[in-house]
């Protein structure tokens, strides 16, 4: 069995858009992207880049947890809200991952530029995304070669391969083996020059330290 995918990323994107009162030109300045690439990926024509997917929800207020709905909870609540769709899926014991998932039962989000998120567990109530993160030879967090900026912690662990971390004005090479955290407001890219995947799980929470 293949994990499961993440279900209509882009008609979730669609609706806190309009939801929101935004029009595609008006989200595409304030992401700093194309219209057309907007409407591509609201259709499920294009995947947007890691940089991307977090320009695109900071912009919405909603967070990238968000997008690993299911199509249930999302098919639930018709009429609901972004927020209200959050607060019951975080408030139902049903949509709790774990405490065992399964490579079969995970929730895939392939984006653009060769990464690959897979979802390995969820607390109801945390706003924390676990994940498995796979960044193909020459994949890259930003497609455009730019540093990007989110609010939040990041923590990372490398298991295979190398990864190539711009943090600010520092580049390191990440090795099985090395662990990374910063704050997520720090401009930042990762990419993978090597010949092989890099692959590592990565603990991204949207609330700063304090």
């Amino acid at each position: 069995m293949s994990p499961a995918p993440v279900p209509s990323v882009g008609a979730r994107i669609r609706q806190a858009r309009l939801e929101r009162g935004l029009g595609l030109r008006a989200l595409a300045r304030e992401v700093g992207v194309s219209a057309s690439l907007v409407s591509q990926i609201e259709t499920g024509k294009s995947q947007p880049s890691v940089s991307t997917l977090y320009a695109i929800t900071t912009a919405l207020g909603i967070s990238v947890e968000s997008l690993f709905e299911t199509g249930e909870t999302a098919a639930a609540m018709p009429s609901a809200s972004v927020a209200h769709a959050l607060a019951a899926f975080a408030a139902d014991p049903a949509r709790r991952i774990g405490p065992l998932v399964g490579p079969a039962e995970r929730e895939v989000l392939e984006l653009d530029s060769g990464v690959v998120w897979e979802r390995l567990g969820h607390v109801p109530g945390t706003d924390v995304d676990f994940l498995l993160v796979t960044y193909r030879p020459g994949g890259s967090s930003s497609d455009s070669g730019g540093l990007m900026r989110h609010t939040g912690t990041e923590y990372g662990y490398l298991t295979s391969g190398e990864l190539v971390l711009t943090l600010g004005f520092d580049e390191r090479i990440l090795r099985p083996g090395d662990a990374v955290c910063f704050e997520s407001a720090t401009p930042h890219r990762y990419r993978n020059d090597g010949d092989e995947p890099a692959v590592g799980v990565w603990f991204v929470s949207s609330q700063s330290v304090q």
